[in-house]
């Protein structure tokens, strides 16, 4: 982002991930609580890249061999005459999509308790940061009053 910007920039999507990555600004007067948001902001943002490239990654990993196990069983290859990639059918994806799920379901189950502990932090933290603004500004606002 240029110098002069004075908010977080989001990125095109992470070809692993398919999360946006996000720049986040840094005030230069951040008080050490706005540090502490942006921080468990940029802590989440990394969390969530790593899991969602390592799930991703092995999602098409195991949708291959899938493809290729049933395809090889059919007596089919990968690629047909024509040189384009042989598919199954959605019924057959289904069963590949359900135990996929089936399988990864307490890593999802994980995933979304930390997720959930992560925001509910971020949301704590920008409560209080809200709140010191509006306290700051009321102060300042009184002050100028008075004068």
């Amino acid at each position: 982002p240029p110098a002069h910007s004075r908010s977080d920039w989001i990125g095109p999507p992470d070809k692993h991930s398919n999360l946006r990555p996000v720049i986040f600004y840094v005030p230069p007067a951040e008080s050490p609580l706005e540090r502490r948001l942006r921080e468990a902001r940029q802590e989440a943002q990394a969390c969530n890249q790593r899991f969602w490239a390592r799930h991703n990654r092995a999602f098409r990993q195991e949708k291959e061999e899938f493809i290729y196990s049933r395809l090889k069983a059919k007596g089919l290859e990968m690629r047909d005459e024509t040189g384009q990639k042989a598919t199954l059918n959605a019924e057959e994806m289904a069963d590949f999509y359900k135990d996929f799920l089936r399988k990864n379901f307490r890593k999802h189950l994980q995933y979304n308790r930390d997720w959930y502990k992560r925001n509910f932090t971020i949301t704590f933290l920008m409560g209080r940061v809200a709140l010191v603004r509006a306290l700051r500004r009321l102060r300042w606002k009184k002050k100028n009053v008075e004068q």
